[in-house]
């Protein structure tokens, strides 16, 4: 088999994703262990909530400003 039917391989058995640690120029490349992937998940959950905050934050402004009648600039004006 040439390195090509290896990365197929290989990928079709990993169930972690990947992870890549370069040690002063040795560059490792493996699957998360556990505790590295029950953090990559939250840093991803997080991610999500942080992401699901601001597009709130930023409706009920555009909102306020429809219910005003006013621009975005309009109230930088207003606001000084």
């Amino acid at each position: 088999m040439g390195w090509w039917h290896c990365l197929c391989l290989r990928s079709e058995i990993m169930t972690n994703p990947m992870i890549r640690i370069n040690d002063n120029g040795n560059i490792l490349d493996r699957e998360m262990n556990e505790e590295e992937l029950a953090v990559h998940l939250a840093d991803i959950e997080n991610f999500k909530q942080q992401e699901a905050a601001q597009l709130a934050s930023q409706k009920a402004k555009a909102d306020l400003l429809a219910k005003l009648g006013i621009t975005a600039d309009e109230a930088k004006l207003l606001l000084g």
